[in-house]
């Protein structure tokens, strides 16, 4: 039973190991890693971390016992020295890890093998000790809003929330404002997002800053085309969140199309039995981990295992 985070080997890492190869992501032949000693390639750092275990229980005469991945996951806020712990890189991997776990492919070294994999974690834990990616290894918000929706092609959304199938374009973190601007002035322009709500004296004219502006076009364009992902691009200054941009007075248009009921569960998430409002689907080896703190402990402390990394 051991807890693998490729995320950490990698911030340790970062001159050895490319980040496509922790997040699961294609490569080529040439950006394979392979063990000097087997000649295996690995397309993805986990399954090196796997079969790095089998290697040193096979060298302790241990050839009999499959490795169950605890927890494994990625998180998706981090603080100035955490730059890789954002959204897009949690739901890269563990959307991918699903996949990987669903093609049944085992590790280099055992491909008749998938192991079980648990995700962690299904809540983030806001009143964890810094860094701030200790609080933010969640699916789902305290609130029982999730964090961020996971898609997995040919598989479907495989965890949400009532609500978790509404989704909105936003202006994308760290986009200088010239650049905003430009894919502003398009999408009200050429792109015929309904813009009136933010002119002068209007609901969503206010904080008057392009980044607000900005996010209310993408999201009137992304709406109108019907939420494919495609149209929450704008050349890569945008993005796909599920968290309700909406403020005070000013409604976000993704937020106009739905009917009372949805949202009603959307203004009820706070509520003390909000956990009752989700639904789950269940796959064979993947799993939420849950695991509490002491659970947690008593595993480190009767399973050390020392991994050696294939590099």
């Amino acid at each position: 039973m051991l807890n693998l985070y490729p995320y950490y080997v990698f911030m340790q890492n970062k001159n050895l190991i490319p980040l496509d190869n922790s997040l699961f992501k294609p490569l080529s032949p040439s950006n394979h890693m392979v063990d000097p000693n087997t000649l295996l390639h690995y397309t993805n750092l986990l399954d090196a971390m796997i079969d790095a275990a089998y290697f040193s229980m096979k060298n302790l005469n241990v050839t009999d016992v499959l490795v169950l991945v605890t927890e494994t996951g990625w998180p998706s806020k981090g603080d100035s020295k955490e730059p890789y712990a954002t959204p897009s890189n949690a739901i890269t991997y563990n959307s991918n890890l699903i996949k990987h776990v669903f093609d049944r492919s085992g590790t280099p070294l055992h491909p008749e093998t998938t192991s079980s994999v648990y995700i962690y974690e299904l809540f983030n834990e806001d009143l964890r000790s810094p860094p701030l990616s200790e609080a933010n290894w969640g699916l789902f918000y305290g609130n029982a809003t999730p964090a961020y929706l996971l898609r997995v092609s040919g598989v479907g959304g495989f965890l949400a929330s009532d609500d978790a199938n509404q989704t909105y374009c936003v202006a994308a973190d760290g986009v200088d404002s010239k650049t905003l601007q430009a894919a502003l002035d398009w999408a009200c322009g050429v792109g015929r997002a309904n813009c009136s709500d933010i002119q002068p004296g209007e609901t969503c004219y206010q904080p008057n800053n392009v980044r607000n502006h900005a996010s209310y076009a993408f999201d009137s364009y992304y709406q109108t085309q019907g939420k494919s992902p495609g149209s929450c691009d704008f050349k890569g200054v945008a993005m796909i969140t599920t968290s309700d941009p909406s403020h005070g007075r000013c409604i976000f248009p993704g937020n106009k199309n739905l009917s009372n009921k949805t949202k009603q569960v959307v203004n009820t998430t706070e509520s003390s039995n909000a956990g009752d409002n989700l639904r789950f689907r269940t796959f064979r080896s993947i799993k939420i981990s849950a695991i509490n703190i002491i659970w947690h402990n008593y595993l480190v402390a009767a399973f050390p295992v020392l991994l050696l990394f294939l590099l």
